[in-house]
C-alpha cells in the first residue's frame, strides 16, 4: 500500500498579514486528505458493535441503573457513528462515492437523520453560508428587536435554549423535528421524494429498534417500557444533547462573528473566523472522532476524520492568532451561555438579552 506525502507547514503567517486564498490553505493540508476505504470500514463495523452491544447490555444487565449506564453510552456511540455519516454525507470518508452514500445512511440510521436532509441543510446550507444571519440556520443569534418581537412562549423557549441546559432540546426541536423529519415548506423550501423516502426509512429503522426491544422484553418477562426507556429514549436523548452541545461550541464563542451582510461576510474569511477548535482532557477529542479539530473541517470538508487532527495542526503553526482555540471546562461554557443570548449586528458584539454588550466590539469588514 502507497504511504501518503508528508504535508510540509509553510512559514508561519504573522498576524498583521493579509490571510491567503482559501485554495491557498487548502493547498497546504492536499498532502495529508488522502481518504481510505479500509480503515474507514473498519471504523463504522466498530461503532456498530459497540453500540450494538450496549443495547444488548440494556437488555441483559438486571440493575436498573446498570440498564441506564448502557443507555447513555450507547447514546454517546450514535454520536460517534453520526460524525462518520457526516463524514461520509461530505464524501470524505471513502474515496468512493456510492460507497459514502451507502456507509452514511447506515452510519446515522441509530441517529434517525434522514440522510438527504441533512445533506442539504448541512453541506450546502450550513458550510455553504457558515454563520450569515438569514442563510445559516444552525444556532442563529436572533437581535434584540427580534427576540422582543417574538411572542412570550416563543421568548421563553429562547431563554432555554441560550440557558446553557437546552442543547437537547433544541437539536430534537429546532433541527430534527422542524427541519429534518418531515418537515414543512416553511422550513424546507424545495421538496423531493428522498426526502420523504429518507424520513420513511428511519421511521421504519426506529420502529424496527422498538419491537425488538418489545420482543426482547416479552422474550425475557422484562418490563417492555423500561427496555423501550432505556433502550430507545434514553440514547436517542442523549444524542440530541450531545449533537446540540457540540454544533453550539463549534460556532458559539465570545470571539466568534456573525454577520447579516454577504459582503462582509466573504471578507472576514469566515471558514477561519467562524469556528471554535475545543480541546478537552483525556483524549475525548479523539472519542468524538476528532469532530473538534473543527476549523480544519470548515477550511476543507474533504479531509477525513481520521487526518483532521493533523490538519488542524498545520493550520495553527501556520496561521498563529487567527484560529480561536478554546479549552473546555464547565465554567467556560455556561459563562459563554450567560454572554451569548443575542447578537448586535451594528456594534458587532454578543449581548444579553436586555441588548447589553457582553463581548467586544469587532471591527466592520471593508
Amino acid at each position: 500500500m502507497s504511504q501518503s506525502p508528508a504535508a510540509v507547514s509553510p512559514d508561519p503567517i504573522p498576524l498583521g498579514q493579509p490571510l491567503p486564498h482559501r485554495k491557498v490553505i487548502r493547498s497546504w493540508l492536499t498532502p495529508i486528505a488522502e481518504r481510505r476505504t479500509a480503515i474507514a470500514v473498519l471504523l463504522l463495523v466498530l461503532d456498530l458493535a459497540v453500540f450494538s452491544g450496549l443495547i444488548t447490555g440494556v437488555v441483559l444487565f438486571d440493575a436498573w441503573w446498570a440498564k441506564l449506564l448502557c443507555g447513555l453510552v450507547a447514546g454517546f456511540v450514535i454520536g460517534r457513528l453520526f460524525i462518520i455519516g457526516h463524514d461520509a454525507c461530505h464524501q470524505s470518508y471513502t474515496p468512493h462515492r456510492g460507497l459514502n452514500r451507502v456507509l452514511g445512511r447506515i452510519a446515522m440510521i441509530p441517529s434517525l437523520t434522514p440522510y438527504s436532509l441533512w445533506e442539504v441543510g448541512h453541506n450546502v446550507v450550513h458550510h455553504g453560508y457558515t454563520n450569515l444571519k438569514g442563510v445559516d440556520f444552525v444556532w442563529a443569534p436572533l437581535t434584540k428587536e427580534e427576540f422582543e418581537a417574538l411572542t412570550p412562549r416563543r421568548r421563553l423557549m429562547e431563554r432555554i435554549y441560550r440557558s446553557g441546559w437546552g442543547p437537547a432540546l433544541y437539536y430534537l426541536v429546532e433541527m430534527w423535528w422542524n427541519r429534518m423529519y418531515f418537515p414543512r415548506k416553511s422550513y424546507m423550501g424545495t421538496r423531493r421524494a428522498e426526502f420523504t423516502w429518507d424520513g420513511v426509512f428511519v421511521t421504519a429503522m426506529a420502529a424496527l429498534w422498538v419491537a425488538a426491544l418489545i420482543g426482547a422484553a416479552y422474550a425475557t418477562e422484562q418490563s417492555a417500557w423500561a427496555l423501550v426507556g432505556f433502550g430507545f429514549f434514553v440514547p436517542f436523548l442523549f444524542w440530541n444533547a450531545m449533537i446540540g452541545f457540540v454544533v453550539y461550541v463549534h460556532h458559539t464563542h465570545t470571539a466568534v462573528q456573525w454577520h447579516d451582510d454577504k459582503h462582509a461576510w466573504a471578507k472576514a474569511a469566515p471558514f477561519v473566523s467562524t469556528t471554535v477548535h475545543m480541546t478537552f482532557p483525556m483524549k475525548m477529542g479523539a472519542m468524538m472522532h476528532h469532530i473538534m479539530e473543527h476549523t480544519a473541517h470548515h477550511v476543507d470538508m474533504s479531509i477525513p476524520l481520521y487526518k483532521l487532527k493533523n490538519a488542524q495542526k498545520i493550520l495553527e503553526e501556520t496561521l498563529p492568532g487567527r484560529i480561536i482555540i478554546q479549552h473546555f471546562s464547565w465554567r467556560w461554557y455556561f459563562e459563554t451561555a450567560r454572554k451569548c443570548k443575542l447578537y448586535d449586528f451594528t456594534r458587532r458584539c454578543w449581548t444579553d438579552f436586555q441588548g447589553r454588550p457582553t463581548s467586544e466590539f469587532k471591527p466592520a469588514v471593508v
